[in-house]
């Protein structure tokens, strides 16, 4: 009786060891679809060695290259890839879609309406997205006190610089298991100055020196609208180097950002089904060594 108890003892407190050191996994986004009022514009970028290169868009590529995470940024989706062209219509948009931890979530490139309103106010201090996130990002930017947010303002619009903003590329969407926040990996320049600098004449040569900001995705899930961006990134270790189109300096931030999930149905761990079973199977042997003592 004492030698089954010890038994009994050891395997509960192997199940239970199980459950407490049971690592929280990170589930990522499933059925991936591209979808919106101009869902044919968008790039899928795959890695080769330390580089990202376009690849076909197709479906299976789309989810291939979702499955990174910040310590290791892989490939990703540009959603409203033309942002950068003449005769852009900022009225549509390309959106991702798909599934995680058991919920819907969309990501979406941004409209004109997303940016300014519905009124398409672009004067700096209307009340809008446009001018709450500008403002960030002149603080990010780290321009003189000379140069003043209106002008900034100003000279970022004429070079349709929201709407350059507005082209998210999704490198990752991923879930922590237990807390059920959800993180995404929008793929960037590592240093802004680089891309702005040229664009922006005389005022870009003003940019703070490795200046960072994330362009903007649009993110729909469990009934609620954000839209999220960051002015921290993190080295990718990637660029954009070989292929159409290359430019040697692309996607060499990872930008995370993240929102607050539904933590998903907890399933339990292989290990502790097992210590649970030892549990049951020490029970079922000490009622059979009863009945055999009788």
């Amino acid at each position: 009786m004492t030698f089954q108890k010890l038994v009994i003892g050891a395997s509960m407190a192997i199940g239970v060891s199980a459950l407490a050191t049971a690592p929280a996994q990170a589930g990522t986004l499933t059925g991936a679809t591209i979808g919106g009022t101009a869902a044919g514009d968008y790039l899928v970028y795959d890695v080769s060695g330390n580089s990202t290169v376009k690849v076909s868009n197709t479906q299976t590529n789309v989810q291939k290259v979702l499955d990174g995470s910040a310590a290791s940024p892989t490939g990703n989706v540009e959603l409203r890839a033309t942002t950068e062209q003449s005769g852009f219509d900022f009225t549509k948009n390309t959106t991702l879609s798909g599934q995680i931890g058991g919920q819907s979530i969309t990501l979406s490139s941004l409209t004109a309406t997303d940016w300014f309103g519905a009124g398409l106010n672009t004067t700096y201090g209307a009340q809008n997205f446009a001018n709450t996130w500008f403002n960030q990002f002149y603080d990010a930017a780290g321009l003189p006190s000379y140069i003043s947010r209106a002008q900034a303002f100003n000279a970022f619009l004429g070079i349709g610089g929201f709407q350059r903003s507005s082209d998210p590329n999704i490198s990752y969407v991923n879930q922590n298991d237990t807390t059920g926040e959800i993180k995404i990996g929008l793929a960037g320049h590592y240093n802004l100055k680089d891309y702005y600098a040229p664009l922006l004449g005389s005022l870009g040569s003003l940019l703070k020196n490795g200046f960072q900001a994330s362009e903007v995705v649009k993110a729909t899930y469990n009934g609620k609208t954000d839209f999220l961006y960051s002015f921290s990134a993190t080295a990718s270790g990637l660029t954009n180097s070989a292929g159409i189109g290359a430019d040697g300096k692309s996607h060499s931030g990872n930008y995370e950002v993240s929102i607050k999930g539904v933590p998903p149905t907890a399933v339990p761990e292989p290990s502790i089904i097992l210590g649970l079973l030892g549990v049951a199977g020490v029970f079922t042997t000490r009622r059979q060594l009863k009945k055999a003592s009788i």
